[in-house]
């Protein structure tokens, strides 16, 4: 074998003193093989730098056993734990991740499935529904089985997630028992981006049920950012009447926000009290703690899995597993300033 040339299986069979058989025996059904030959055909792999040809047995099968995933953004924390448990569940079925970011921009991640197809992605995983009619049909005429996370959509797909707007209009419920009427809230950008859309609609509906004032709501959309939620805070600060409570989208723009309360002079919960959503770690460990909605992601990681893996396996699955949220009440909610 010349110095950069790939080793074959054929090198590994007389590096191990065994049959092509034998080596491929151990490598797809181990347990079929005895322990001293495994052994021995598994040094010579490691020695070799041996790849199995996997294309050759997709080209087989005419499965690759890799998932692929498109998210919004790899900068927000609230993906990374789902993703890890997602990957977890994938490697134990003996799946690999391929994982991509659209920028929560529609036409990127067109471009984005179209290339993890092209590599022969089994099936795909994406968030949310909010995408072109355009999208869904490509996905249909290549066959691709796919199923959207991190909220529940229509009947005509698989999604495992929860209801943004029933999570959040719980915490507004929290928020008005505690006495508050006037409420702004910084969302996320709510242009096809349906969680957060959902979680503006809980708050602005759960306000008009209550018949707070006119039932209005005051909303600053900002991408998610820690800077974004202290400019949009610094902004409704500066509105009469000052809101006593801001309620954000998720928990950076919250941070973002308590930030900037102190550089304003503003105590929390005190002066004006502070909400987020999603409960990520740094939420625990603010000053005060954040008071927020938490989504089980890791959960929600493992189910879309489960679910994915069914599809791609041609089984039977329920078209939407909703993972139920909580919230969790610390320190920056508080009653409202006395007048």
């Amino acid at each position: 074998m010349s110095e950069f040339a790939r080793p074959t299986l054929d090198d590994v069979a007389r590096a191990a003193g065994v049959s092509t058989a034998t080596v491929s025996r151990c490598l797809n059904s181990p347990n079929q093989v005895i322990p001293a030959t495994r052994q021995r055909v598994m040094e010579a792999v490691q020695s070799l730098g041996y790849t199995p040809d996997f294309g050759g047995r997709a080209l087989a099968s005419r499965r690759t056993n890799t998932v692929g995933a498109i998210i919004p953004t790899m900068e927000n924390a609230i993906f990374a734990r789902g993703l890890q448990s997602f990957q977890e569940a994938l490697t134990k079925a003996g799946k690999t991740l391929l994982v991509a970011s659209s920028g929560y921009d529609p036409a990127r991640e067109r471009e984005q499935m179209e290339a993890l197809i092209s590599r022969g992605a089994d099936g795909l995983l994406l968030i949310g529904s909010a995408r072109p009619e355009a999208s869904i049909e490509y996905l249909r005429r290549r066959g691709v089985p796919y199923i959207g996370a991190w909220n529940l959509g229509g009947p005509d797909g698989y999604f495992v997630g929860f209801d943004n707007a029933a999570a959040a209009a719980k915490l507004t419920e929290m928020v008005i028992a505690k006495g508050h009427q006037r409420i702004a809230m910084i969302g996320g950008i709510s242009d096809m981006n349906d969680r957060a859309a959902a979680r503006i609609l809980g708050v602005r509906q759960t306000i008009a049920a209550a018949g707070i004032g006119d039932g209005s709501l005051r909303v600053i959309e900002a991408p998610y950012a820690f800077q974004n939620g202290a400019d949009a805070f610094g902004a409704l600060m500066e509105t009469s009447p000052r809101p006593t409570v801001v309620m954000c989208g998720n928990d950076v723009l919250a941070v973002g926000a308590l930030q900037k309360a102190r550089e304003m002079g503003l105590r929390v919960p005190q002066d004006v009290s502070i909400t987020g959503f999603d409960d990520i770690d740094i939420s625990a460990v603010v000053d005060p703690g954040l008071t927020t909605v938490r989504v089980p992601h890791r959960r929600m990681g493992e189910a879309a899995a489960e679910m994915l893996l069914r599809l791609i396996n041609k089984e039977t699955v329920e078209r939407q597993v909703e993972i139920p949220t909580a919230i969790i009440e610390r320190g920056t909610l508080g009653p409202p300033p006395a007048a």
